[in-house]
């Protein structure tokens, strides 16, 4: 039979995680509002970039002269993957989804033969990525506050800094696209080459599918100076407001998916208390029962 201090404990203790849970919500609630509007606020922006990007080089992709970040260098054999996570737990299956997805390319890309190197971002991916990868760039910090333009641009310069030394020849980042409280899209943007079709894919399950941005209205314009200095100018913006945009939605995403976790959190202790209380009512009754028969019997003995 169960002890009832032990018991009683085991009450007081799930209750005190309760607490705990009931508020972790709450605080993710609140911070999950400003993190939406926020990503629903960029995604207008970044998507017309792109498309205006696309617009402007679609008579430069078999140009010499067009820029690298536009066309390439040539070759795919060596790929920069950028996989955003969180820097803590607790936020239900959002860091494993995103690691789920990273590895599903890397096995794909082994299989070709491909060299992948990792940029991590947030220290889950790190942890979960670092055996038998090689991580080259590693940036934490980011989820334990609302990401801003400048630390989008801070990886953007990095990222370009290496494609320019050579050091791969692809690049694109894994980070989970917001849809709902209740439901994020792990997706994978390639960033370089800029994919003048659109592209990508996004993972569920273990299966990936192909999904296109809108297409873009190939309408003849002039464009001051020239194509080929806007897209100078322009492509390394376009890369930061990208990331930006992943960071953003990864936020949100975040503050989503550990709102629902400890709300499940919260129901469970929830249960459980009610399972408790009622082995300890039954547990306290027998204890009673007991000591009454005892005492009945010895005075009867009497």
């Amino acid at each position: 039979m169960a002890n009832l201090k032990a018991l009683k404990n085991r009450i007081k203790s799930v209750k005190s995680t309760q607490k705990i849970t009931k508020a972790m919500k709450m605080v993710a609630a609140s911070k999950l509002r400003r993190s939406q509007l926020a990503a629903e606020a960029a995604r207008p922006f970044a998507l017309a970039m792109e498309g205006m990007l696309r617009n402007l080089a679609a008579g430069f992709t078999q140009n010499d002269s067009a820029p690298p970040l536009l066309i390439g260098n040539g070759r795919d054999d060596r790929h920069m993957l950028i996989v955003a996570t969180s820097d803590r737990g607790l936020c239900g299956g959002f860091n494993s989804s995103i690691i789920k997805g990273a590895r599903l390319k890397i096995r794909q890309l082994a299989a070709e033969g491909k060299k992948i190197r990792i940029f991590s971002v947030g220290r889950k991916s790190e942890d979960a990525l670092k055996k038998n990868n090689d991580i080259v760039e590693k940036i934490t910090g980011l989820s334990r506050r609302a990401p801003t333009f400048k630390d989008a641009e801070n990886i953007a310069h990095k990222i370009i800094s290496m494609y320019n030394h050579g050091e791969f020849d692809v690049c694109g980042i894994f980070y989970n696209h917001f849809k709902s409280a209740i439901s994020q899209e792990v997706t994978y943007q390639q960033l370089i080459p800029l994919l003048v079709d659109g592209g990508g894919w996004k993972v569920e399950g273990e299966e990936t599918t192909n999904h296109q941005p809108p297409t873009t209205n190939h309408a003849p314009y002039e464009y001051e100076p020239n194509e080929e200095e806007i897209l100078k100018e322009l492509l390394p913006q376009n890369l930061a407001i990208q990331i930006y945009r992943a960071l953003l939605e990864n936020a949100a995403s975040e503050q989503a998916a550990r709102m629902m976790a400890m709300d499940n959190a919260t129901r469970n202790a929830g249960d459980m208390i009610k399972d408790l209380t009622l082995v300890y009512n039954r547990t306290r009754q027998a204890a009673i029962t007991k000591e009454l028969i005892e005492i009945i019997s010895g005075a009867e003995a009497v």
